[in-house]
């Protein structure tokens, strides 16, 4: 089972529409990999651990989006730190890699950006091409956890590149697939009455859903 964790203010008061979790949900059902859970939480330390702690008693593959910029305002890696009791390390393949970010930009890299590269020790690192900053896996008591950018281009990279893929093994070589029916001229209580028996004999890994 898998849960998503969205961490962003902008979220919660409509400023940023959350697409990443949908998209998500669609690509691990293609592995045969289910959401059970979907939650969206402020930038707030004691709010991400709390979400953190809920999430492992329903999932063990923990997916969590944004907060990982250079900003004050971006907590996750210093939380994720934090709730896994761990120091960081400097990961010498980003810090090259934002060096030659800025430098081919023209621009001049600050101390915040070059402490992008310092990831929780524990972690392995996932390489973002896309931006400055690296996503991170974490396995820790039988469970994974993966922290990616909340910049939904960014997040899709790495989930196309590093985290479907190895996430895919996991999944048996199954899919999850949705069945469209489209009816038209009846209510659902109706169509519901009028195919109950159909309904009825549909063994427990089928799920009928009346979507008007």
């Amino acid at each position: 089972n898998c849960e998503v964790i969205t961490i962003g203010d902008e979220l919660l008061i409509g400023q940023v529409v959350d697409t990443n979790s949908a998209w998500i949900g669609q690509e691990l059902n293609k592995i045969g990999l289910e959401i059970v859970q979907k939650t969206a939480i402020s930038d707030d330390a004691n709010h991400i651990k709390a979400a953190l702690d809920l999430a492992k008693t329903r999932a063990n593959i923990i997916l969590i989006t944004g907060g990982l910029g250079p900003t004050k305002d971006d907590l996750t890696k210093q939380t994720l730190a934090q709730y896994f009791n761990c120091g960081y390390r400097t990961d010498e393949a980003v810090k090259e890699h934002l060096t030659d970010f800025f430098t081919r930009r023209g621009m001049p890299i600050l101390d915040v950006n070059i402490q992008q590269a310092d990831v929780p020790e524990i972690c392995e690192t996932i390489f973002n091409p896309l931006g400055t900053a690296p996503g991170m896996w974490f396995e820790v008591d039988g469970r994974i956890y993966v922290s990616m950018p909340g910049v939904p281009y960014e997040m899709k990279g790495m989930m196309e590149s590093f985290v479907l893929p190895r996430l895919a093994k996991m999944g048996e070589g199954q899919s999850i697939v949705h069945k469209t029916l489209m009816t038209v001229g009846i209510g659902e209580s109706f169509l519901s009455k009028k195919i109950q028996s159909v309904e009825d004999s549909l063994p427990p890994h089928i799920k009928l859903a009346y979507l008007p």
